[in-house]
């Protein structure tokens, strides 16, 4: 058994190297990936991320994301966009994020639009709340009016029995 005898096995002389790792495909996105700005970091500048967010630290400049975990110490002078966000620190410029949770932590200067939104107890805005579906109706209202199709009437079917 020890004495090194290899009888029918064929010894592997090639040397061992790490497999690499998976190679994302394009239609899967950046899933399982995400980027860290840590509590010691500050950034002067946009930063925009095709992964996850997650930002412990300063950022003086605007933000944009497809999810953002936002830290309790952290701050961020600028404006937000989001598919989703859980902010929890300071925000000083404009949120607007489909799915919007704010903890208790959170204080936000500034207007925020969003399409579902959960405020936790204590979670500070000082600014307007805009609902994006009437965001975009005004956007629609703005380009000009649509002409409106008159909805068949019951009453009309009823008459012509």
């Amino acid at each position: 058994m020890f004495n090194g005898n290899n009888r029918g096995r064929d010894r592997d002389e090639r040397p061992a190297v790490p497999p690499a790792p998976p190679q994302q495909s394009s239609s899967s996105g950046k899933r399982g990936m995400f980027s860290v700005i840590g509590p010691d970091v500050t950034v002067t500048g946009n930063v925009s991320a095709t992964a996850d967010l997650h930002i412990d630290g300063r950022i003086e400049g605007d933000v944009n994301c497809g999810s953002l975990a936002q830290g309790a110490d952290s701050q961020i002078f600028g404006n937000v966009t989001a598919d989703s966000a859980r902010l929890a620190g300071a925000i000083e410029g404009t949120v607007r994020v489909r799915t919007l949770t704010i903890e208790r932590s959170a204080k936000i200067t500034g207007d925020v639009e969003y399409e579902n939104i959960t405020i936790e107890n204590g979670g500070h805005i000082d600014g307007r709340l805009k609902h994006m579906s009437t965001v975009q109706a005004a956007a629609a209202a703005a380009t000009g009016p649509r002409p409106v199709e008159a909805a068949p009437s019951p009453f009309a079917a009823a008459a012509n029995e």
